[in-house]
């Protein structure tokens, strides 16, 4: 009987130690899920609150909608560029930290992390700056005699998403640089020395020791690069608003503005979220599987 009192208490004690977490996980997470799922399936009005059940309609809307796979594109296209470039920068900059560089070693990490750590919104600002027709950029440009828009770079549609991109990957590769150098210094030095004998060169060290190694690290900076891509919002919100002509508009923008800037399309964002949702669970189970196979 004292025994079975005994775990009764233990296990009354571990449900109060995570019941803050429950609730936390409740209110901003299962409830919002479960909530949106429900405004999916109707015509939600957000300045009378009134709620019309629709069904599948916002659904069938949304793939019938061209902004929708416009949208869609655009945060594919983002995600296509910005997670593979951002990995082969981290990696080779974790590389060079880890072994090339001896002195100022914490410096050269400090420096390279400090970006990730800075708020995103006064990074978009700079970067406006830099971007407008008066920048620092077009200025060097001009000085190259290597023509420009006289536009600026966000105010042209060629240009506005790629220069999102190229922001967004040196903003992200120093954190990513310091995951993958954590993971470089768990690495045996044994098995570099046993390379060096054998003979084997720098490049052969790095592709036959170090990325097998690091394969669950790359596989996790993987993953949260790509959720992070696909749910890209502040940069455009700050630098563009989705233009010009809609070539910025990602899908978490696109929600955005259906649910906030229009007055009875809470429901439709919502379906776009949930598809969202649904898709980043989708290829994040992929990631996952793909990378448990060696």
């Amino acid at each position: 009987m004292k025994i079975v009192n005994y775990y009764r208490k233990e296990n009354i004690n571990t449900f109060l130690l995570i019941l803050p977490w429950i609730v936390v996980l409740f209110l901003f997470w299962l409830y919002p899920l479960i909530y949106a799922g429900y405004l999916s399936l109707t015509k939600y009005k957000t300045l009378t609150n009134q709620t019309t059940f629709i069904g599948f309609q916002n659904y069938i809307r949304m793939f019938q909608d061209e902004l929708f796979w416009k949208s869609l594109w655009n945060t594919v296209y983002f995600s296509i560029i910005t997670v593979p470039v951002t990995l082969i920068i981290s990696l080779i900059l974790a590389e060079l930290v880890n072994n090339k560089i001896t002195r100022f070693k914490n410096f050269f990490q400090s420096s390279y992390f400090l970006p990730s750590i800075t708020s995103l919104v006064v990074i978009s600002l700079i970067f406006t700056n830099l971007y407008s027709p008066s920048g620092y950029i077009n200025m060097l440009l001009r000085y190259l005699h290597i023509h420009t828009s006289a536009r600026g770079f966000l105010l042209s549609k060629s240009t506005a998403l790629n220069s999102i991109i190229a922001m967004d990957i040196w903003l992200s590769v120093g954190y990513y640089m310091v995951l993958l150098l954590a993971g470089m210094q768990t690495i045996s030095q044994d098995l570099y020395d046993n390379a060096k004998l054998s003979g084997a060169n720098f490049w052969q060290q790095f592709i036959y020791i170090t990325i097998p190694n690091l394969r669950n690290t790359i596989a996790f900076v993987l993953m949260i690069d790509l959720i992070k891509s696909f749910q890209v919002f502040i940069e455009i919100l700050v630098m563009t608003k989705g233009g010009p002509l809609y070539s910025t508009t990602t899908m978490v923008y696109y929600i955005f503005e259906n649910a906030f800037n229009k007055e009875d399309l809470m429901g439709y964002a919502s379906a776009i979220a949930y598809f969202l949702f649904f898709l980043l669970l989708i290829l994040s189970f992929f990631q996952i599987k793909l990378a448990d196979k060696k």
